[in-house]
């Protein structure tokens, strides 16, 4: 059975959640970003056990199918940004619709009414994120950066990287006190 999970955002919530459902006394069959396989149906009392473990350590079980496509996108958008899977040639409508079997319109009214912004700006808020990430650690020129998150110029990742911070991407990096949001706040 499969079991959707909100607020899952990297390798250390897969260990979190895994360890929930081995707590819960159930047998995991696969895990990923946002979704858990388990042997065989859950009793209730377990499936509520499980839900009340993730929800101490900042997860929920999702029940509905519209909550299921949101975290989905989430996960798809986490994913290929997090792991650099982001290039100039990738269509992320086309991939949203091929993955999840849905017309682009739909998720993106669906997701846009949700969550109160669109899928772009959701995208855009993780690039910038990691941007962020990749500047405190001074391991990156800012041309490998915009290469590595699909930016056509450096100077579109610096404008759009302003646009949203109020700061440049070098006057961010000369900053002693850097802030990044966490992922699940995005």
């Amino acid at each position: 059975m499969k079991i959707f999970i909100k607020n899952m955002v990297c390798n250390r919530c897969i260990a979190s959640v895994k360890s929930d459902i081995e707590k819960a006394g159930l047998e995991l069959l696969k895990i990923e970003l946002g979704e858990a396989e388990v042997k065989g149906t859950p009793s209730s009392e377990q499936v509520q056990n499980l839900n009340n473990s993730l929800k101490n350590s900042g997860f929920e079980i999702i029940d509905n199918r519209k909550s299921r496509l949101i975290e989905q996108i989430k996960n798809i958008i986490t994913d290929i940004v997090q792991n650099d899977k982001i290039s100039n040639t990738v269509n992320l409508s086309s991939l949203l619709s091929q993955s999840l079997n849905y017309e682009y319109n739909y998720l993106s009214n669906l997701f846009s009414e949700v969550e109160g912004i669109t899928i772009e700006r959701y995208l855009i808020a993780h690039k910038i994120e990691k941007i962020k990430e990749l500047l405190m650690y001074d391991e990156l020129t800012l041309s490998q950066i915009a290469d590595k998150l699909g930016y056509s110029s450096v100077a579109y990742l610096s404008n759009q990287f302003k646009k949203e911070t109020g700061l440049t991407p070098s006057f961010y990096k000369s900053l002693k006190e850097k802030s990044r949001r966490k992922l699940d706040e995005l």
